[in-house]
């Protein structure tokens, strides 16, 4: 449902952008911020933003027609009849981080910023429902989590939210520090350190390095909440302390792990969990199969208990929670003799997420005379040992009992080689020529997972194995 209550009135957009209105006085206000005229919503402000390979002042006329009140532009376009309801400033990103950092100086909602190499989105959505059991909560859309869209999420903040979680992600040094410093997070998470982005840092140690920068931002009294479970939890308690935050916690299976997880029944339809925090007992639900939800989870409650929130009511909450897509979620497609069952995780990729989805995989039952079948594409961004550690991928993938493997890429071929001939179920220069080879495989039963980052577009080979529920039904009408 949109919103109709204004976030931005046209005086408060020339006050934090420094930018020249058109010749008229009339006043406008907006209930939403766009940089994307094909998502552009009817009262929103449209910042028309220059990259690489897109200009959005091109698409201003659009963005009017999909009802944009006003827009902000750093050079002559078409606006029509608009020129009135246009801001005019230097840089529409500088704008649009300008706006996010007053959104950011009027709020009192409490900002809990996440980041880590793996299971940001996922925990950014468990901790979105937990704290909007509790009061209103803003958080980022999808993965809006770099230069632009951190600042844009603060820009689309409403006025009277209680709180707001914001995920931060980065490809290299020093852009983590950007972000948080504009967000001022009130609590920080970093989910786990891993082998991710290696063909931009040469040890896993720098990467912990850059996820540290999510303190360099937070508030007076903030608080630190990491993975006891990770190699790098003293590293980075280290320089949470030496940030100044006093208050850390840690999170995990570890004894001495603050927010503690005692107990956990893991099942191929989700986990019932029991966690310590202190002298309180939490037990909850988590309707999302997987150890490292589980995980996260605890993250997410020990940021409730630093908020003062109600930990049972929080806790409930995350019996609601549901893989976004391309990030675990389970599609049903019916083939003529049964169900198949496709994981899609094909949004990205990496040697600590592929495991993570291999032992969901392998804790899920196929259904009779059904198997396991993972489709697997290129991990990138891992530099010079990225062949080698496609190839670790074998022993894990045998371990979880996984029937047979499809490989997709140059690197993924090298897994390939690595497996026991018995596995190998075939292999493709890319995801658009394996797609055939796994759609003639898979037979009812079979429970398909697909992963690969998102460069490798292992969303073809969902796509292509959902289509084959539309095929069956041509199929059942010509034989009737």
């Amino acid at each position: 449902m949109m919103s109709t209550t204004p976030i931005w009135t046209r005086d408060e957009v020339l006050a934090a952008t420094k930018g020249q209105a058109g010749k008229s006085t009339s006043g406008w206000a907006a209930t939403g911020v766009s940089i994307d005229s094909r998502t552009c919503r009817p009262g929103d402000l449209f910042v028309a933003i220059t990259g690489e390979n897109f200009d959005g002042h091109d698409f201003l006329a659009d963005a009017f027609k999909a009802g944009a009140a006003a827009a902000i532009t750093s050079r002559d376009a078409d606006t029509g009849s608009n020129s009135s309801s246009v801001i005019r400033v230097d840089d529409g990103l500088h704008a649009l981080t300008n706006l996010g950092r007053a959104a950011r100086d009027r709020t009192d909602a409490s900002v809990v910023a996440i980041t880590g190499s793996v299971g940001k989105t996922g925990t950014k959505e468990a901790m979105t429902l937990a704290l909007g059991s509790l009061g209103p909560t803003h958080a980022t859309v999808g993965n809006l989590n770099n230069h632009i869209g951190v600042p844009l999420t603060l820009a689309r903040m409403p006025r009277d939210v209680a709180f707001a979680v914001i995920e931060l992600g980065m490809n290299h040094a020093g852009e983590i520090s950007d972000l948080s410093k504009l967000a001022r997070p009130n609590v920080g998470v970093i989910t786990t350190i891993a082998a991710v982005h290696l063909e931009f840092f040469e040890h896993v140690a720098e990467i912990a390095d850059a996820k540290a920068e999510i303190f360099d931002g937070m508030c007076q009294g903030g608080i630190a909440i990491l993975n006891r479970d990770n190699v790098y939890f003293a590293m980075l308690a280290a320089r949470a302390w030496a940030r100044g935050l006093e208050n850390i916690m840690g999170f995990g299976a570890h004894p001495e792990a603050d927010i503690h997880l005692s107990a956990c029944k893991l099942g191929d339809k989700g986990s019932d969990i029991t966690a310590r925090l202190g002298d309180r007992t939490v037990r909850y639900r988590l309707n999302v199969p997987g150890r490292h939800w589980v995980q996260n989870s605890l993250a997410v409650l020990g940021t409730v208990a630093a908020l003062g929130g109600d930990l049972d009511r929080a806790a409930a909450a995350l019996a609601e929670l549901t893989p976004p897509k391309g990030r675990g979620a389970r599609v049903n497609v019916q083939m003529p003799d049964g169900p198949l069952t496709v994981i899609d995780d094909s949004y990205n990729a990496s040697p600590a997420s592929m495991r993570a989805a291999f032992a969901v995989l392998g804790n899920t039952q196929p259904q009779s005379g059904g198997r396991r079948i993972a489709v697997l594409g290129d991990m990138l961004e891992l530099g010079t040992k990225s062949a080698q550690l496609h190839t670790a991928l074998a022993g894990d993938l045998e371990a979880n009992r996984i029937d047979q493997v499809f490989c997709a890429g140059p690197d993924m071929a090298a897994l390939d080689d690595a497996l026991p001939t018995a596995m190998r179920g075939g292999k493709a220069a890319d995801s658009k020529s394996l797609a055939p080879q796994v759609c003639n495989a898979v037979t009812a039963g079979d429970v398909v997972l697909v992963k690969g980052s998102l460069g490798s577009r292992m969303a073809v080979i969902v796509d292509a194995l959902s289509a084959l529920e539309a095929n069956a039904g041509l199929e059942a009408n010509h034989a009737v």
